[in-house]
């Protein structure tokens, strides 16, 4: 028997068979341990360094810096922040002789092969420390090139976020990059001082943050887009201070043509001309969010604005967001078609894309909210939980992030919330689910923009079953509860990826085809899940039979390929590579086919014609998963390896698939199989040996890759405490059991 707490730390030693305080325990930590932290705002200027599809980012300095010459040095620098001890791997293209250094440490050196190879790629492997780490790479000019490409290996999982050194870029995001020099300045020599202002360097360093004398003195939509060539419109938006009691307030200032002003989205002041005004408001309660809309004239473009109260003590305007790295009080957007009609509540939303125009009026696709900085943009950050080699890291809040782990995890709340009928699990699942969807068509604009996106990472660049299924099957869960067009749009965009791009084999079976990959040619039995409750769901939502079909039809040919007939259970992975299965039965891999086998019985209609088929799979996995039940009620992490440790996310999968199996009458307890049993004992298992008394869940490995081998998912794949993979499920679980315990079976 694996040992992870002692029974007197257990949630069995605190509630007993009591699944709802079990249940409460394990929503209430998580809720706890994951506060909604929102997106970061930054600054960040397009002409710094962007990344490429890929998320590598582009350091190519020769077409930056055209004058440097053979020999020449310069230095790309940035911060990255650490919540705990993290490892991460790293991909570095060389373009030219390259110097990687962290925390005044020699990393990586190019050799002369790689140097000069045009297509050479190196991983460096990175442990960040807890806290700041310092990245400084120095380049150096020679005909091969200037520069390299670097990043986080899996950027769309592993997010490597970089922000600006030096005093006066504090909180802004992105690298500097310095100007060629002569000699060596900086590695084995030191650092620059990061705290410092950059002038203190002796060089100048990219992109620039302050406006020049002649640009501070124009208009500020003038400074920001440019002179017109036609009437366009903009927008500023302030946040006026809370004032409890102000009977009156005083709006002072100057337009350059004609503005409208508006206080939490009621017009206030409407201005028929350029030129001063003074206005008295009565503010009603609310946000004090204001917003102003001038058009440009022969006078210029923009807008001077101050507020005060009624005897006069001016106010000091706020930011509408937190915005780290800028100490202005407005941010803007423009140019915008002057007889552009747009809802105020609209335009004020950090959600939105706004329809842009060029400075000839002519269309120019959408903006979005830039600050009062030289070409630089507002641009939200996933800043929440940076993914290590391990997947798991530290504490850090999970909230806001899309990914396959958290859509199980937002599924386990919704069905915990409904179950213990708390309202407020609800309410922060469906905030997690509308951190994501509410910026999507503002993380598809992101991406086009800079390359890479900077939210959203893995709904953007959906590629893989993984990026999508599981997560969007637990919005199409908060769809089914509240009903969301945006959550309905994203599930079209999703369900058209999956039946009309994703890689088949020829008789029409998922699998994945990534040249250059590991995983290259390879079908895994997790895709189930990562596919068919999505796709369940959405047939029931719209009422698409061939949506329906194709979710039944994968399992019929997952079977074919990864069952293991003698002992009824199923290989991990298929590599067709190899022409044959791995014939490794990961618990969790098995766990994820029975789960979501579940969830397609559940909802497949009586005479659908692979009914029988599928309830055959079904009842036929269930008996060999129950023949390999431990003692202790878990299952092992190999589930035919007697030495395997015993693990508990697939566990959870299988008392949840029991237990629906009695509950929806496709499994009878027979003389060899009590399956009502085996669900009551894996329960009893989790809450003994795997959820303390705090909520906190052992036992859980971590995410896998594949092997021919038993000894890689034994030795290599180990536990982690609070791992995502298995805190949605066991709730999930525990909702289950409860319901199988109030419909009375005998044991």
């Amino acid at each position: 028997m694996t040992v992870y707490i002692e029974p007197r730390d257990s949630a069995r030693s605190a509630f007993g068979d009591d699944e709802h305080r079990i249940l409460e325990l394990l929503a209430s930590r998580y809720v706890g341990a994951n506060p909604p932290i929102p997106f970061a705002y930054r600054p960040f200027s397009k002409q710094g360094i962007l990344q490429n599809e890929e998320g590598l980012y582009d350091m190519e300095l020769g077409s930056r810096w055209p004058q440097a010459v053979t020999g020449d040095y310069a230095y790309v620098y940035g911060l990255v922040w650490s919540d705990n001890e993290r490892s991460i791997d790293c991909n570095l293209e060389p373009i030219g002789p390259i110097r990687l250094y962290m925390n005044d440490q020699l990393l990586f050196r190019t050799t002369a092969v790689e140097e000069m190879k045009p297509d050479a790629r190196v991983v460096v492997p990175m442990l960040l420390a807890q806290g700041w780490n310092r990245i400084l790479i120095e380049a150096r000019r020679t005909p091969a090139g200037f520069g390299c490409r670097f990043g986080a290996d899996e950027a769309k999982v592993r997010i490597l976020n970089v922000l600006a050194p030096f005093a006066g870029r504090d909180g802004s995001a992105g690298w500097v990059f310095s100007e060629p020099v002569k000699k060596s300045l900086y590695g084995e020599l030191g650092f620059p001082n990061e705290r410092l202002p950059e002038e203190e360097t002796g060089i100048r360093w990219l992109p620039r943050t302050k406006w020049q004398e002649d640009e501070a003195s124009q208009p500020n939509l003038t400074r920001l887009f440019g002179t017109p060539e036609t009437t366009v419109a903009g927008y500023g938006w302030t946040k006026l201070p809370f004032l409890p009691g102000t009977e009156s307030l005083e709006l002072e200032g100057k337009v350059f043509g004609p503005a409208s002003v508006w206080l939490d989205g009621k017009l206030v002041l409407s201005l028929a001309e350029a030129g001063a005004f003074r206005e008295s408001l009565k503010p009603e309660s609310g946000s004090g969010h204001l917003l102003i809309r001038t058009e440009s004239s022969a006078h210029g473009w923009g807008f001077e604005l101050k507020a005060a109260t009624s005897d006069g003590k001016p106010l000091a305007l706020r930011q509408p967001v937190l915005i780290h790295g800028y100490d202005g009080e407005w941010i803007y957007a423009g140019p915008i078609a002057a007889n552009a009609e747009l809802d105020a509540s609209e335009v004020g939303r950090l959600s939105a894309l706004l329809p842009a125009v060029r400075l000839d009026g002519q269309a120019a696709g959408s903006t979005y909210w830039e600050l009062d900085m030289p070409k630089t943009r507002l641009r939200p950050y996933y800043e929440n939980a940076m993914l290590s080699n391990k997947w798991t890291v530290g504490t850090a809040t999970n909230y806001g992030r899309w990914d396959y782990p958290l859509g199980v995890t937002m599924y386990g709340l919704l069905r915990t919330a409904r179950e213990l009928n708390r309202e407020d699990w609800s309410r922060y699942a469906l905030s997690h689910i509308r951190t994501c969807t509410d910026m999507y068509d503002y993380s598809l604009w992101d991406r086009r923009e800079y390359g890479f996106p900077s939210v959203n990472h893995q709904l953007v660049l959906m590629k893989m079953l993984d990026n999508c299924g599981s997560f969007g099957s637990a919005m199409l869960e908060a769809y089914l509860q509240e009903g969301d067009d945006v959550f309905r749009r994203i599930a079209d965009s999703i369900v058209d990826f999956m039946l009309k791009r994703l890689e088949r084999r020829e008789d029409g079976a998922f699998f994945r085809l990534s040249e250059g990959e590991y995983f290259d040619k390879t079908m895994w039995a997790d895709d189930l899940y990562m596919s068919a409750p999505f796709l369940t769901r959405y047939a029931v939502i719209t009422g698409d039979r061939e949506v329906l079909n194709e979710a039944a039809r994968q399992f019929l040919l997952f079977r074919r390929y990864l069952f293991i007939e003698e002992e009824r259970i199923m290989s991990h992975v298929y590599d067709f590579k190899y022409g044959q299965a791995t014939k490794v039965p990961w618990g969790r891999g098995n766990g994820w086919v029975l789960f979501s086998l579940s969830e397609l019985l559940e909802r497949l209609p009586e005479d659908h014609s692979d009914r029988e088929a599928l309830l055959d799979f079904f009842k036929a996995m269930c008996s060999g998963v129950a023949d390999l039940q431990s003692g202790s009620g878990l299952w092992r992490q190999v589930l035919n390896e007697p030495e395997a440790y015993e693990e508990a996310s697939c566990t959870a999968m299988f008392a949840y698939a029991f237990s629906r199996g009695i509950r929806f009458g496709w499994l009878q307890n027979t003389e060899d199989h009590d399956y009502a049993a085996a669900a009551r004992k894996a329960w009893k298992g989790l809450t003994e040996n795997a959820i303390d008394r705090s909520g906190s869940v052992h036992g859980v490995c971590s995410g896998s890759r594949y092997s021919f081998s038993p000894d890689y998912y034994m030795h290599d794949l180990r536990t982690v405490v609070n791992d995502n993979h298995g805190i949605g499920i066991m709730m999930l679980a525990g909702v289950e059991v409860s319901k199988l315990n109030r419909a009375g079976s005998v044991v």
